[in-house]
């Protein structure tokens, strides 16, 4: 037997950290999208791993006229679909009981008067002691008339209650551009101090994505080269293998930028780039990712014809099936110059990354779908193993894969056997679920779970919230200052337009084949 197998976690289900305490979760947007494909999957395995305290409740509030077993049988249905784990009816009756529903609507007054009698009503069945969790699952221009109800009705409590707390979980998109996101931001806090307020991006809920800072600052090894002395480059690539399918409406508003960009990208970027943090208490760490957004090199004016490249799908093939344009799909502007895909070279203008450029790229349409940080270090030098002009080596390559299968690589080179002197790339691969033998949890279970403890590390803060629209919204007025009519194309199921070959091309490097 191996160290690394002595070592393996078995799969015996851990017991709830003891930061964690009995509370409510109450879903704004109870019978929608998000609830049934995320939520009700993710406090059901939570569940299951023995994470949760034993006493909880969930009390979703929608607009169907559903009853408590209406509630129920859809969130059994949603848990037997998307749940990583399988059913089991002993769990699930259990969970079941701690189900409750509320039907009305958001803008109307007497909705937050019932939701509090059942909250107590639950609370007092559950022996619970008024911690409450309110999840906004809703569109921001909803979030006001929900705060504001909820404080009218004296559901919230203030931060410094020893006794019980109050927090609120809110979905992306938090506004439109920079003004928006201000705007979102001040409405909330109007009802809940910052301590309280915990904007969600699922990203920094994957293992991998959490593991960039163990990488890091854990391994001796990497952090005296994490820097411009030894890297060369980094690249960020999110690739999205569906169009725009039904979004049409949404992304219409958003393209990729904002979509994409402004929130994930941004936030692996901070992870990729932050300075060591002293601690890991939640604002220490997010003081540290705050820093690499105010050292980003704003992209302004006729900057983005340099710096940016954005584009739209055109008709191709993707797995067999044929798909359409983007301006041809239902219920896009047949005129629309929206991006469906957005590539980038931006700076961290400090010490440790001058002059490494970070290449940012995330498109929808493409041949498949994956999420990686690739960091690339600088060549050896043009001498023993890489005299020949005509065999230069690749060069040493870290890969974090975010998804679909979560892990990392780190190339080298090595003999090649029976050899005097030839070398080859070879590959040094961690998955998770060989290492663990078991699936990583879902992005919503840690975050949820992080909610319930308290610990906001994961969470986006205000100031950083503000500063990545500061960020984006300046390339978003240089595009409309001097973009063109027609955006260029790539066809559905290929890596994205010949331009943006061209932008990390003429920097004599190339895009990874994910």
């Amino acid at each position: 037997m191996t160290t690394l197998e002595r070592e393996r976690p078995s799969n015996v289900k851990r017991t709830s950290d003891s930061s964690i305490q009995p509370c409510t979760l109450v879903i704004f947007g109870g019978s929608g999208d998000l609830t049934r494909r995320k939520l009700f999957p993710a406090v059901y395995n939570l569940i299951l791993d023995g994470l949760l305290p034993e006493n909880y409740a969930v009390v979703g509030i929608g607009r169907k006229t559903w009853s408590h077993e209406d509630f129920r049988h859809v969130a059994k249905e949603s848990i037997e679909k998307f749940s990583r784990q399988a059913f089991q009816q002993g769990p699930w009756e259990e969970f079941a009981r701690r189900l409750h529903y509320v039907r009305g609507s958001i803008n109307d007054s007497t909705l937050y008067q019932e939701l509090r009698s059942r909250i107590e009503n639950v609370e007092t069945q559950f022996d619970l002691p008024g911690h409450r969790i309110f999840y906004l699952a809703i569109p921001p221009t909803s979030f006001a008339t929900a705060c504001q109800g909820l404080e009218q009705a004296g559901l919230i409590v203030p931060p410094d209650r020893a006794d019980r707390a109050s927090r609120v979980i809110v979905e992306k998109p938090i506004g439109h551009d920079l003004a928006s996101a201000k705007a979102v931001n001040a409405t909330i806090a109007e009802v809940f101090d910052e301590s309280q307020i915990y904007r969600i991006d699922h990203y920094l809920g994957k293992e991998t994505v959490q593991n960039i800072m163990v990488l890091r600052f854990a391994n001796s090894i990497f952090e005296p080269i994490w820097n411009h002395k030894y890297i060369d480059h980094v690249q960020i690539t999110v690739s999205e293998e569906e169009g725009i399918g039904t979004r049409a409406p949404y992304y219409e508003e958003a393209g990729a930028l904002r979509d994409m960009v402004q929130n994930h990208i941004l936030q692996l970027l901070s992870l990729i780039a932050m300075e060591p943090p002293y601690s890991l208490d939640s604002d220490v760490v997010r003081d540290a990712r705050m820093e690499v957004l105010r050292c980003l090199h704003p992209i302004r004016g006729k900057d983005v014809e340099q710096t940016t490249v954005r584009a739209q799908y055109s008709h191709g093939t993707l797995n067999d099936q044929d798909v359409p344009g983007y301006r041809r799909e239902e219920g896009v502007r047949p005129d629309s110059t929206i991006e469906t895909y957005v590539a980038l070279k931006c700076r961290v203008e400090n010490w440790r990354w001058s002059g490494v450029p970070f290449y940012l790229r995330t498109g929808k349409a493409m041949p498949r779908r994956a999420s990686e940080i690739a960091v690339q270090f600088k060549d050896i030098p043009e001498i023993l193993f890489n005299a020949d002009p005509a065999a230069r080596q690749a060069p040493n390559l870290l890969t974090l894969r975010i998804q679909p299968q979560e892990g990392m690589a780190l190339r080298i080179m090595s003999k090649i056997p029976r050899s005097r002197a030839r070398t080859h790339p070879v590959e040094m691969n961690f998955n998770y679920g060989d290492a663990f033998s078991a699936p990583s949890p879902e992005a919503y279970e840690r975050l949820l779970l992080d909610v319930m403890a308290g610990d906001a590390s994961l969470f986006m803060r205000r100031d950083a919230v503000e500063a990545s629209w500061t960020w984006v919204t300046d390339i978003l007025e240089g595009w409309k200052a001097h973009g063109s009519r027609w955006l260029p194309e790539y066809s559905a199921g290929t890596w994205g337009p010949v331009e943006a070959d061209k932008l990390i091309e003429s920097d004599g490097r190339t895009w990874r084949l994910v």
